[in-house]
């Protein structure tokens, strides 16, 4: 029967501890005006500035599944109606990966529209239900007073300027031919609401309940292991995890969950975390080998003072401040933070996946790094990795000669720094039969030692122990420092 030291066994209740407590996001929440879908649309800066509009006219995503560990999402909001094909919760608090009752309830939502939000506001989603069905079967004077309660319901939604809101070219073919187009429904052009990278893409929703302890279930570490294996299972291409800790390390429990999505080819996307919450360098899981670690930057390309940790993990650089997405109950919110710049490669690694079906993860990763936008320092920044998200370029650009050598991989760092790490063994009696002949009772001998010098391993230990510790108390933070709710009542 196979035992763990006590220092491990001291070291892994520590981490796990750190994990499960660090998870509570404190967030600074003001009220901001309402605003028009559009207006939020116009808001979304990123689209135009890294070259997403652009690489739509090649691929908007579609036949790519991102999976989204996080609270939960509103799957009912408009802007992801249809987004959202499948979920599960791991916290037992929740149900089918809807948003879990806990702090930042809106922050799976949040991450999940900028991902693969599909632009359409609350008002376009209940057009789509008064042109939902078969009109060929009515006669004339049955459409007649259809298409007058039609045009009546248009105006109730969005008032006496309703022509301004619709399509005139589709509303007029809609009244020749009764069949709605989809841009009557949602807008293609991308006018509406708040949209994501990838807006033809599907999501899967995983919540974790952000509570120490967890009254339904396992804590953090036990979560985030089963989250990512259930995504795997269940198709998703991309991972999204928009949260972070405060340390490097992360739990060996996690080697093996990480390990299977690395073995079948899911590429895990991580926010670097934020500096507002004491989190300096970057944290776990974005510091595990082969997950893409995402820093954030301004408008400006400045990196975030406040939403950027920093560190050779760094892989790129996306937007993280000032933001806009969806909140549960068909309303929108301006925050900041890498919680944000996450899932905004997260959507752009699908765009990538989609428009070149043949690559490996590693292979779209390869990609989006080797053509980002150069900032920083020469090589591998350790504030912008390498370089600003470039979408048009990685998705339609020359990129150099992909050599698997350059990207590590997590398999290989298990196989060299988890291999000195073999637990205790309980002590057994020899068996008879095994031909060994023990010793003479009594004190064993004295062995000669050579006078020697402190070694790593001298201090190692208690040095491990000492940092378990502190991270108990480190601030560990979900990458979404600050956002500014905004609700936005429907007419």
């Amino acid at each position: 029967m196979r035992r763990s030291s006590p220092a491990h066994s001291a070291t892994r209740r520590s981490l796990s501890a750190a994990l499960v407590a660090g998870f509570a996001l404190t967030s600074a929440v003001v009220a901001a005006p309402a605003a028009h879908a559009d207006e939020w649309r116009d808001q979304q800066y990123w689209l135009e500035d890294y070259g997403v509009t652009e690489a739509w006219e090649t691929t908007r995503g579609e036949g790519m599944t991102i999976a989204v560990i996080d609270t939960g999402v509103d799957s009912s909001h408009p802007t992801l109606s249809g987004a959202v094909v499948g979920g599960t919760d791991v916290s037992g608090a929740g149900d089918g990966g809807a948003p879990v009752d806990q702090v930042a309830t809106e922050h799976g939502t949040l991450v999940s529209s900028l991902a693969a939000g599909r632009g359409t506001s609350a008002e376009a989603e209940e057009v789509a239900e008064l042109v939902e069905g078969d009109f060929e079967d009515l006669d004339e004077d049955e459409w007649e007073d259809w298409w007058e309660d039609f045009e009546s319901d248009l105006e109730e939604i969005y008032g006496e300027q309703w022509q301004d809101e619709v399509d005139s070219e589709a509303l007029e073919e809609f009244e020749e031919t009764r069949t709605a187009p989809r841009e009557l429904t949602r807008d293609e052009a991308g006018d509406d609401g708040v949209v994501g990278v990838a807006p033809e893409a599907s999501l899967l929703s995983i919540s974790l309940l952000l509570e120490d302890p967890n009254p339904y279930g396992g804590g953090t570490e036990e979560q985030i292991a089963e989250a990512v294996t259930w995504a795997v299972d269940n198709g998703a291409d991309i991972i999204n995890m928009s949260l972070g800790s405060g340390f490097q390390e992360w739990p060996q429990s996690w080697d093996e969950a990480f390990l299977y999505a690395e073995e079948n080819d899911v590429l895990v996307v991580a926010a670097s975390g934020n500096r507002a919450s004491g989190q300096l360098s970057v944290g776990a899981p974005a510091t595990i080998p082969g997950v893409l670690a995402v820093a954030g930057v301004d408008e400006q390309r400045g990196i975030s003072e406040d939403s950027s940790s920093q560190g050779i993990a760094i892989g790129i650089a996306a937007a993280s401040e000032p933001l806009v997405g969806a909140v549960p109950g068909g309303g929108y919110a301006e925050w900041n933070g890498t919680s944000g710049a996450a899932p905004i490669v997260s959507g752009a690694a699908a765009l990538v996946w989609a428009a070149n079906p043949e690559l490996s993860a590693t292979e779209v990763k390869h990609r989006l790094l080797s053509t980002a936008d150069s900032e920083g320092a020469d090589g591998v920044d350790p504030e912008y990795g390498n370089g600003v998200l470039n979408v048009a370029a990685a998705v339609n650009g020359e990129a150099p000669a992909f050599e698997a050598s350059a990207y590590p991989t997590l398999a290989e760092w298990v196989r060299v720094h988890r291999r000195g790490q073999v637990e205790e063994t309980d002590q057994e009696e020899i068996p008879e039969d095994a031909g060994v002949v023990a010793g003479p009772e009594g004190e064993p001998r004295a062995m000669p030692e050579a006078s020697r010098a402190s070694t790593a391993q001298d201090w190692a230990g208690p040095v491990a122990l000492s940092a378990a510790a502190l991270l108990v108390v480190a601030v560990i933070t979900m990458a979404a420092v600050h956002y500014n709710l905004a609700r936005r009542q429907d007419p």
